[in-house]
Protein backbone atom coordinates (compact mmCIF):
# COMPACT_ATOMS: atom_id res chain seq x y z
CA UNK A 1 0.00 0.00 0.00
CA UNK A 2 2.89 2.37 0.76
CA UNK A 3 3.97 2.31 -2.88
CA UNK A 4 0.80 4.27 -3.77
CA UNK A 5 1.37 6.94 -1.14
CA UNK A 6 3.07 10.20 -2.19
CA UNK A 7 6.78 10.50 -1.46
CA UNK A 8 8.09 13.12 0.95
CA UNK A 9 9.09 15.51 -1.82
CA UNK A 10 5.61 15.36 -3.37
CA UNK A 11 4.08 16.18 0.02
CA UNK A 12 6.43 19.16 0.29
CA UNK A 13 5.45 20.29 -3.21
CA UNK A 14 1.75 20.18 -2.30
CA UNK A 15 2.40 22.12 0.91
CA UNK A 16 4.40 24.70 -1.05
CA UNK A 17 1.51 25.20 -3.47
CA UNK A 18 -0.92 25.55 -0.54
CA UNK A 19 1.30 28.14 1.15
CA UNK A 20 1.66 30.04 -2.12
CA UNK A 21 -2.13 29.96 -2.51
CA UNK A 22 -2.80 31.54 0.88
CA UNK A 23 0.38 33.56 1.37
CA UNK A 24 1.85 34.43 -2.05
CA UNK A 25 5.01 36.48 -2.21
CA UNK A 26 4.65 39.69 -4.20
CA UNK A 27 6.13 43.09 -4.89
CA UNK A 28 9.69 43.89 -3.86
CA UNK A 29 9.85 40.78 -1.71
CA UNK A 30 9.08 38.63 -4.74
CA UNK A 31 11.83 40.40 -6.70
CA UNK A 32 14.47 39.62 -4.08
CA UNK A 33 13.11 36.10 -3.63
CA UNK A 34 13.52 35.65 -7.38
CA UNK A 35 17.21 36.59 -7.14
CA UNK A 36 17.69 34.10 -4.31
CA UNK A 37 15.93 31.42 -6.37
CA UNK A 38 18.27 31.94 -9.33
CA UNK A 39 21.28 31.56 -7.01
CA UNK A 40 19.81 28.36 -5.53
CA UNK A 41 19.19 26.90 -9.00
CA UNK A 42 22.73 27.74 -10.07
CA UNK A 43 24.03 25.98 -6.97
CA UNK A 44 21.81 22.97 -7.72
CA UNK A 45 23.30 22.48 -11.19
CA UNK A 46 26.80 23.13 -9.90
CA UNK A 47 26.34 20.26 -7.44
CA UNK A 48 24.98 18.04 -10.21
CA UNK A 49 28.13 18.63 -12.21
CA UNK A 50 30.49 18.25 -9.26
CA UNK A 51 28.99 14.94 -8.13
CA UNK A 52 29.00 13.31 -11.55
CA UNK A 53 31.89 10.86 -11.93
CA UNK A 54 33.59 11.09 -15.32
CA UNK A 55 34.68 7.44 -15.20
CA UNK A 56 31.08 6.28 -14.93
CA UNK A 57 29.99 8.55 -17.76
CA UNK A 58 32.77 7.42 -20.11
CA UNK A 59 32.14 3.73 -19.39
CA UNK A 60 28.40 4.04 -19.84
CA UNK A 61 28.50 5.97 -23.11
CA UNK A 62 30.12 2.95 -24.78
CA UNK A 63 26.67 1.31 -24.78
CA UNK A 64 25.55 3.71 -27.51
CA UNK A 65 22.58 1.67 -28.80
CA UNK A 66 20.89 1.72 -25.40
CA UNK A 67 21.48 5.44 -24.94
CA UNK A 68 20.15 6.32 -28.39
CA UNK A 69 17.02 4.29 -27.64
CA UNK A 70 16.42 6.16 -24.38
CA UNK A 71 17.11 9.56 -25.96
CA UNK A 72 14.72 8.71 -28.81
CA UNK A 73 11.98 7.87 -26.32
CA UNK A 74 12.63 11.04 -24.31
CA UNK A 75 13.06 13.58 -27.10
CA UNK A 76 11.23 12.00 -30.07
CA UNK A 77 8.44 9.67 -28.91
CA UNK A 78 7.24 11.90 -26.07
CA UNK A 79 7.10 15.08 -28.22
CA UNK A 80 5.23 13.23 -30.99
CA UNK A 81 2.66 12.06 -28.45
CA UNK A 82 2.46 15.61 -27.16
CA UNK A 83 1.63 16.86 -30.64
CA UNK A 84 -1.06 14.20 -30.88
CA UNK A 85 -2.63 15.45 -27.67
CA UNK A 86 -3.07 18.78 -29.43
CA UNK A 87 -6.18 17.29 -31.04
CA UNK A 88 -7.89 17.78 -27.67
CA UNK A 89 -7.44 21.57 -27.80
CA UNK A 90 -9.60 23.54 -27.21
CA UNK A 91 -12.60 21.19 -26.90
CA UNK A 92 -11.21 19.21 -23.95
CA UNK A 93 -7.92 20.85 -22.97
CA UNK A 94 -7.25 24.57 -22.64
CA UNK A 95 -4.31 26.07 -24.60
CA UNK A 96 -2.49 26.93 -21.36
CA UNK A 97 -2.70 23.41 -19.98
CA UNK A 98 -1.72 22.03 -23.37
CA UNK A 99 1.39 24.22 -23.28
CA UNK A 100 2.20 22.55 -19.94
CA UNK A 101 1.66 19.05 -21.37
CA UNK A 102 3.78 19.86 -24.42
CA UNK A 103 6.52 21.23 -22.18
CA UNK A 104 6.36 18.06 -20.08
CA UNK A 105 6.91 16.00 -23.24
CA UNK A 106 10.21 17.71 -24.14
CA UNK A 107 11.80 17.43 -20.69
CA UNK A 108 14.79 15.15 -19.94
CA UNK A 109 14.53 11.99 -17.86
CA UNK A 110 14.88 11.88 -14.09
CA UNK A 111 18.22 10.90 -12.58
CA UNK A 112 17.80 9.68 -8.99
CA UNK A 113 14.49 7.82 -9.33
CA UNK A 114 15.39 6.24 -12.69
CA UNK A 115 18.55 4.82 -11.17
CA UNK A 116 16.77 3.74 -8.00
CA UNK A 117 14.01 1.86 -9.85
CA UNK A 118 16.52 0.26 -12.23
CA UNK A 119 18.47 -0.97 -9.20
CA UNK A 120 15.36 -2.34 -7.45
CA UNK A 121 14.32 -4.20 -10.59
CA UNK A 122 17.77 -5.73 -11.12
CA UNK A 123 18.59 -3.77 -14.25
CA UNK A 124 21.74 -2.28 -15.77
CA UNK A 125 22.48 0.40 -13.18
CA UNK A 126 25.70 1.83 -14.74
CA UNK A 127 23.86 2.27 -18.04
CA UNK A 128 20.93 3.91 -16.23
CA UNK A 129 23.27 6.35 -14.49
CA UNK A 130 24.85 7.37 -17.78
CA UNK A 131 21.59 7.45 -19.74
CA UNK A 132 19.75 9.59 -17.22
CA UNK A 133 22.73 11.90 -16.89
CA UNK A 134 23.11 12.23 -20.65
CA UNK A 135 19.41 12.97 -20.95
CA UNK A 136 19.73 15.88 -18.54
CA UNK A 137 22.87 17.25 -20.17
CA UNK A 138 21.29 17.15 -23.64
CA UNK A 139 18.08 18.47 -22.14
CA UNK A 140 19.72 21.78 -21.30
CA UNK A 141 19.87 22.39 -25.05
CA UNK A 142 17.10 20.22 -26.48
CA UNK A 143 14.31 21.09 -24.04
CA UNK A 144 14.25 24.87 -24.66
CA UNK A 145 14.78 24.37 -28.41
CA UNK A 146 12.05 21.72 -28.76
CA UNK A 147 9.72 23.68 -26.48
CA UNK A 148 10.22 26.80 -28.56
CA UNK A 149 9.70 25.00 -31.89
CA UNK A 150 6.66 22.96 -30.83
CA UNK A 151 4.95 25.74 -28.92
CA UNK A 152 5.55 28.18 -31.79
CA UNK A 153 4.12 25.66 -34.26
CA UNK A 154 1.01 25.42 -32.09
CA UNK A 155 0.76 29.19 -31.77
CA UNK A 156 1.50 29.27 -28.03
CA UNK A 157 4.91 30.93 -27.85
CA UNK A 158 7.81 32.19 -29.90
CA UNK A 159 11.23 30.60 -29.66
CA UNK A 160 13.63 32.99 -28.01
CA UNK A 161 17.39 32.92 -28.35
CA UNK A 162 17.43 34.92 -25.12
CA UNK A 163 15.83 31.96 -23.36
CA UNK A 164 18.55 29.65 -24.71
CA UNK A 165 21.22 32.08 -23.58
CA UNK A 166 19.69 32.17 -20.10
CA UNK A 167 19.72 28.37 -20.00
CA UNK A 168 23.41 28.35 -20.86
CA UNK A 169 24.28 30.95 -18.23
CA UNK A 170 22.02 29.84 -15.37
CA UNK A 171 22.13 26.05 -15.77
CA UNK A 172 24.90 24.84 -18.07
CA UNK A 173 27.66 27.18 -16.87
CA UNK A 174 27.34 26.09 -13.19
CA UNK A 175 27.17 22.45 -14.33
CA UNK A 176 30.39 22.78 -16.34
CA UNK A 177 32.10 24.54 -13.44
CA UNK A 178 31.08 21.65 -11.20
CA UNK A 179 32.53 19.16 -13.69
CA UNK A 180 35.80 21.08 -13.80
CA UNK A 181 36.08 20.95 -10.01
CA UNK A 182 34.77 17.37 -9.77
CA UNK A 183 38.21 15.70 -9.42
CA UNK A 184 38.86 17.71 -6.24
CA UNK A 185 35.41 17.92 -4.60
CA UNK A 186 33.40 15.09 -6.21
CA UNK A 187 34.15 12.39 -3.65
CA UNK A 188 33.40 14.74 -0.77
CA UNK A 189 30.04 15.81 -2.22
CA UNK A 190 29.02 12.23 -3.02
CA UNK A 191 29.75 11.24 0.57
CA UNK A 192 27.54 14.09 1.85
CA UNK A 193 24.49 13.27 -0.25
CA UNK A 194 22.07 13.31 2.68
CA UNK A 195 23.37 16.63 3.97
CA UNK A 196 23.17 18.27 0.53
CA UNK A 197 19.68 16.94 -0.27
CA UNK A 198 17.96 20.02 1.24
CA UNK A 199 19.78 22.17 -1.33
CA UNK A 200 18.53 19.98 -4.17
CA UNK A 201 14.93 19.93 -3.01
CA UNK A 202 14.91 23.38 -1.46
CA UNK A 203 15.85 25.08 -4.73
CA UNK A 204 12.97 23.37 -6.54
CA UNK A 205 10.52 24.28 -3.79
CA UNK A 206 11.67 27.91 -4.01
CA UNK A 207 10.95 27.99 -7.73
CA UNK A 208 7.54 26.35 -7.25
CA UNK A 209 6.62 28.81 -4.49
CA UNK A 210 7.62 31.81 -6.59
CA UNK A 211 5.87 30.52 -9.72
CA UNK A 212 2.61 29.69 -7.96
CA UNK A 213 2.70 32.94 -6.00
CA UNK A 214 2.75 34.86 -9.27
CA UNK A 215 0.01 32.68 -10.73
CA UNK A 216 -2.22 32.93 -7.64
CA UNK A 217 -1.83 36.70 -7.65
CA UNK A 218 -3.06 36.66 -11.25
CA UNK A 219 -6.08 34.48 -10.37
CA UNK A 220 -4.85 30.94 -11.03
CA UNK A 221 -7.40 29.07 -8.91
CA UNK A 222 -10.31 31.01 -10.41
CA UNK A 223 -9.50 29.47 -13.79
CA UNK A 224 -8.94 25.82 -12.76
CA UNK A 225 -11.81 23.41 -12.11
CA UNK A 226 -12.01 19.86 -10.77
CA UNK A 227 -12.73 18.64 -14.28
CA UNK A 228 -9.50 20.29 -15.46
CA UNK A 229 -7.49 18.41 -12.85
CA UNK A 230 -9.20 15.11 -13.69
CA UNK A 231 -8.48 15.63 -17.39
CA UNK A 232 -4.80 16.44 -16.73
CA UNK A 233 -4.42 13.35 -14.55
CA UNK A 234 -6.05 11.18 -17.23
CA UNK A 235 -3.79 12.59 -19.95
CA UNK A 236 -0.68 12.04 -17.80
CA UNK A 237 -1.69 8.43 -17.07
CA UNK A 238 -2.37 7.65 -20.73
CA UNK A 239 0.86 9.34 -21.82
CA UNK A 240 2.93 7.38 -19.29
CA UNK A 241 1.17 4.08 -20.13
CA UNK A 242 1.91 4.45 -23.84
CA UNK A 243 5.60 5.22 -23.30
CA UNK A 244 6.05 2.47 -20.69
CA UNK A 245 4.53 -0.03 -23.11
CA UNK A 246 6.65 1.22 -26.01
CA UNK A 247 9.93 1.16 -24.08
CA UNK A 248 9.32 -2.19 -22.40
CA UNK A 249 8.14 -4.19 -25.39
CA UNK A 250 10.12 -2.20 -27.92
CA UNK A 251 13.40 -2.98 -26.14
CA UNK A 252 12.49 -6.69 -26.10
CA UNK A 253 11.70 -6.59 -29.82
CA UNK A 254 15.05 -4.86 -30.47
CA UNK A 255 16.89 -7.71 -28.73
CA UNK A 256 18.13 -5.93 -25.62
CA UNK A 257 18.97 -8.00 -22.55
CA UNK A 258 16.63 -8.07 -19.55
CA UNK A 259 18.96 -5.72 -17.64
CA UNK A 260 19.05 -3.25 -20.52
CA UNK A 261 15.29 -3.50 -20.99
CA UNK A 262 14.79 -2.39 -17.39
CA UNK A 263 17.12 0.60 -17.79
CA UNK A 264 15.37 1.62 -21.03
CA UNK A 265 11.91 1.24 -19.48
CA UNK A 266 12.63 3.45 -16.47
CA UNK A 267 14.97 6.02 -18.03
CA UNK A 268 12.94 6.36 -21.23
CA UNK A 269 9.54 6.83 -19.62
CA UNK A 270 10.22 9.36 -16.87
CA UNK A 271 10.35 13.14 -16.84
CA UNK A 272 12.43 15.30 -14.54
CA UNK A 273 10.70 17.72 -12.20
CA UNK A 274 14.10 18.86 -10.91
CA UNK A 275 15.18 20.00 -14.38
CA UNK A 276 11.74 20.97 -15.62
CA UNK A 277 10.86 23.57 -13.02
CA UNK A 278 14.04 25.69 -13.44
CA UNK A 279 13.88 25.45 -17.25
CA UNK A 280 10.19 26.45 -17.23
CA UNK A 281 10.98 29.68 -15.39
CA UNK A 282 13.36 30.61 -18.21
CA UNK A 283 11.45 29.32 -21.25
CA UNK A 284 8.21 30.93 -20.04
CA UNK A 285 9.82 34.02 -18.50
CA UNK A 286 7.30 36.79 -18.00
CA UNK A 287 4.34 34.40 -18.11
CA UNK A 288 2.19 32.91 -15.36
CA UNK A 289 3.69 29.41 -15.21
CA UNK A 290 1.77 27.88 -12.30
CA UNK A 291 -0.77 26.24 -14.62
CA UNK A 292 1.99 25.32 -17.09
CA UNK A 293 3.87 23.40 -14.39
CA UNK A 294 0.74 21.63 -13.11
CA UNK A 295 0.83 18.74 -15.66
CA UNK A 296 4.48 18.10 -14.75
CA UNK A 297 3.82 18.08 -11.00
CA UNK A 298 0.96 15.61 -11.44
CA UNK A 299 3.07 13.44 -13.78
CA UNK A 300 5.84 13.38 -11.16
CA UNK A 301 3.72 11.48 -8.64
CA UNK A 302 2.01 9.28 -11.23
CA UNK A 303 5.32 8.07 -12.64
CA UNK A 304 6.67 7.30 -9.16
CA UNK A 305 3.64 5.17 -8.27
CA UNK A 306 3.57 3.32 -11.59
CA UNK A 307 7.32 2.67 -11.71
CA UNK A 308 7.36 1.47 -8.10
CA UNK A 309 4.86 -1.27 -9.01
CA UNK A 310 6.72 -2.22 -12.21
CA UNK A 311 10.12 -2.30 -10.46
CA UNK A 312 8.76 -4.63 -7.78
CA UNK A 313 7.30 -6.97 -10.40
CA UNK A 314 10.64 -7.14 -12.20
CA UNK A 315 12.33 -7.89 -8.86
CA UNK A 316 9.81 -10.63 -8.00
CA UNK A 317 10.33 -12.30 -11.39
CA UNK A 318 14.09 -12.25 -10.80
CA UNK A 319 13.67 -13.91 -7.38
CA UNK A 320 11.39 -16.61 -8.85
CA UNK A 321 13.86 -17.28 -11.65
CA UNK A 322 16.71 -17.59 -9.16
CA UNK A 323 14.74 -19.99 -6.96
CA UNK A 324 13.86 -22.13 -9.97
CA UNK A 325 17.53 -22.76 -10.77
Amino acid sequence: MSRFLPDTFTVLLVLTVIIASFAPVSGTTAEYFGYATKIAIGLLFFLHGARLSRDVVIAGFLHWKLHLTILASTFVLFPLLGLGIGALVPAVLSPTFYAGVLFLCVLPSTVQSSIAFTSIAGGNVPAAICAATASNIFGMFLTPVLAGILLSAQGHADFSLEALRSILLQLLAPFILGQILQPWIGNFLRSKKTILMPIDRGSILMVVYLAFSESVTEGLWRTISISDLVMLIAIDIILLAIVLTATMFGSRWAGFSREDEIAITFCGSKKSLASGVPIATIVFAGQSIGSIMLPLMLFHQIQLMACAVIAQRYANKLVKASNAI
